[in-house]
């Protein structure tokens, strides 16, 4: 009976040993390192979540320049463009950036919603920095109002301004992209 056995286990061995079809694996010229206890959980890595709003640092801005070609700002690539009278308004979301040439002095902001002004020099001159908060406009499907901190630059030149006004949901982390907006700002000659 030890026989059959040996003969059988012979024959298993065959089997499975030609069922890997290649050349045999070389046999390794140092110990396999050893294995991590079993107990030990794999490392984990937090999952990134932007809030609402928030303008990702990889996106790439393009220059616009309006029909009259007196001033040039960068926008974020993609978002949609809506033209105005005095400038051009530029969406995507719930972020927005407003630039406008008004011959006269813009409208003043309500002072119970301004939180800072100040002189801030930019590349393309000092301009007068107004933050306030605001309610954006209804979302047209669902009706949804957002609360928005809003970034507005004054530039003078020759008895007119430039305003750009950058507004996104409060608690977006839009520093940087709107640091690159309002620094790309500037006068044409």
């Amino acid at each position: 009976m030890r026989v059959r056995h040996y003969v059988l286990a012979i024959a298993v061995a065959g089997v499975l040993g030609g069922c890997g079809g290649g050349t045999p694996a070389a046999a390794p010229s140092s110990p396999p390192a050893p294995s991590p206890p079993a107990s030990a959980a794999p490392t984990s890595h937090p999952t990134e979540s932007s809030p609402p709003g928030d303008i990702p640092d990889d996106t790439v801005f393009l220059a616009y320049r309006p029909p009259d070609g007196s001033y040039e700002v960068k926008v974020p690539e993609g978002w949609a463009r809506t033209d105005l009278a005095t400038g051009a308004s530029f969406t995507d979301k719930l972020n927005s950036v407003r630039v406008e040439f008004l011959k006269a002095s813009p409208s003043p902001i309500a002072s119970a919603g301004v939180r800072k002004t100040e002189q801030v020099a930019r590349k393309g001159g000092t301009a007068t920095r107004i933050v306030y908060r605001a309610d954006s406009a209804p979302d047209p499907v669902t009706g949804k109002v957002v609360r928005d901190e809003v970034e507005r630059y004054e530039f003078s030149r020759n008895g007119g301004e430039a305003v750009l006004t950058l507004s996104g949901p409060v608690g977006a982390d839009n520093v940087d992209p709107w640091r690159t907006i309002s620094d790309s700002f500037r006068w044409t000659p």
